[in-house]
């Protein structure tokens, strides 16, 4: 599986940035796809979570104001990004599984997969 993320980009605090990941190889239906981020001199930090069955997962920090979807007709899932903070900035990563157990979806080592970084800046 091979992962493109983009859709990164500078923006001010309150706007909003949609970020898109495409996959090939495998269909994103049958696989668990991730949004994961990594500001500078920080660990990786899970974001969001979309699995197979279409149930989704968010970070606390993210609830209410990110939206992760699925876009089945192009293989490819998209993470729209509200209101966002100048703590949201962080390089982006998308990844993929095609197995994880539910208590294992915010942890990077259980992804597979991963996209190169999309760098999302915040400024206040």
């Amino acid at each position: 599986v091979q992962l493109q993320a983009s859709g990164g980009g500078l923006v001010q605090a309150g706007g909003s940035l949609r970020l898109s990941c495409a996959a090939s190889g495998r269909t994103v239906r049958g696989l668990t796809m991730g949004w994961f981020r990594q500001a500078p001199g920080k660990e990786r930090e899970f974001v969001a979570s979309l699995r197979h069955s279409g149930h989704t997962y968010y970070a606390d920090s993210v609830k209410g104001r990110f939206t992760i979807s699925r876009d089945n007709a192009n293989n490819m899932i998209n993470l729209q990004m509200n209101s966002l903070k100048p703590e949201d900035t962080a390089a982006y990563y998308c990844a993929a599984d095609p197995s994880i157990i539910l208590s294992s979806i915010a942890f990077p080592h259980s992804y597979a997969y991963w996209g190169q970084g999309t760098l999302v800046t915040v400024s206040s």
